[in-house]
């Protein structure tokens, strides 16, 4: 390698090996009181591609900067873990199948066609024991929420759900659909936001499981008339700063918000008296501090018996890992996966979990 261009990709690999660090220590930082890490730890997946390829580059070269991105890496391995897993564990004995599915209002307000009918054909299809849907839109009375799409999937569903009027006869929230008796339910309005969070007290044989069923912060990006890259090009600056602006402010919010709903929904969490199982769309990544706070004392059945990429969204922006199923340890999770099916802007996740003892 010629020097100049040794020096300059030294020093690029320098940066991104320390913004690589400061992912890392995004999950241990209130966003509300520095937001600045919270913004690698979005970029995490990408960071970490960009030293993987510096590290396969200098060992190419058979060159000693070879260690700084990897050492960088091994520091960092176990949040690797929360993102790719590989050997899928399975096995036929359990006693739960469970969802969770943010189904994006069903595409409603979309330009895309309306996904009601393709998704309800696919949760037919699939049956889950506990299904937990976020981002869910009724058009008529709540009251039929159990006829138009609790029975058309399983008929022995009951329905706990929460709900925002959007309009008049119009409704916007979150459910949790189950086969089992229902032995209790609760719910957690977050202040100032239209982000809920349900748990649900499920009977499963003579075992009570509290189900919590959430939806956080979302960053609420607008949608721009032109993107940033075509008003750079056309000499737009001050119009493209704007926006790059509005942009860093609306992610700055949602990491602060996040952050205060995830510690309220584990204050629920460790106040439950029954095992507790814990899902739904967190909007942030597991290298965030929302889920570092959520998940501690809890698995994440991805990393249990997961296999691959665990990336659950894949809409405007870059694909990432927001959606969780996360439990203690009363039971075992016996397999994983993620359905790439293309009705929402999420990817619907289910587990199989075991009640142990």
């Amino acid at each position: 390698m010629r020097k100049l261009a040794r020096k300059i990709l030294f020093l690029l690999n320098i940066v991104a090996a320390l913004a690589l660090l400061i992912a890392y220590i995004s999950v241990i930082i209130p966003p509300e009181k520095l937001a600045f890490p919270a913004f690698f730890g979005l970029a995490y997946p990408y960071i970490l591609l960009l030293n993987i390829i510096f590290v396969i580059t200098w060992a190419l070269n058979f060159k000693p900067e070879v260690l700084i991105s990897l050492i960088v890496i091994i520091i960092g391995f176990n949040h690797l873990n929360n993102y790719f897993r590989l050997g899928k564990k399975g096995g036929d004995d359990y006693d739960v199948s469970l969802m969770s599915y943010n189904i994006r209002l069903f595409n409603h307000y979309d330009t895309q066609e309306n996904s009601e009918k393709k998704i309800l054909e696919y949760l037919a299809s699939e049956k889950p024991d506990i299904l937990c849907m976020q981002e869910f839109y009724i058009n008529g009375p709540v009251s039929e929420v159990k006829n138009r799409f609790a029975l058309p999937v399983n008929k022995e569903y009951k329905v706990h759900s929460k709900f925002f009027r959007i309009k008049e006869n119009s409704y916007y929230g979150i459910v949790t659909f189950t086969r089992f008796p229902v032995a209790g339910r609760g719910d957690l309005v977050h202040p100032g936001s239209a982000s809920l969070s349900i748990f649900t007290d499920i009977v499963i044989r003579d075992d009570t499981v509290r189900v919590y069923n959430n939806h956080l912060q979302s960053f609420k990006l607008r949608r721009m008339d032109k993107t940033l890259l075509e008003e750079l090009y056309t000499g737009e600056e001050n119009q493209a700063m704007q926006e790059l602006r509005i942009l860093s402010f609306s992610l700055k919010q949602g990491f602060a918000r996040r952050s205060q709903q995830a510690r309220k929904v584990k204050e629920l969490i460790n106040n439950s008296p029954y095992p507790v199982i814990v899902c739904g769309d967190f909007n942030d990544t597991p290298i965030s501090y929302s889920y570092r706070k959520i998940r501690k004392g809890l698995n994440d059945a991805f990393v249990e018996s997961g296999n691959g990429a665990g990336f659950t969204y894949k809409g405007k922006y870059p694909p990432n890992r927001i959606d969780y199923i996360l439990f203690d340890d009363n039971f075992l999770s016996r397999g994983y996966k993620t359905d790439r099916i293309k009705y929402s802007d999420h990817y619907p996740v289910s587990t199989l979990l075991k009640i142990k003892n």
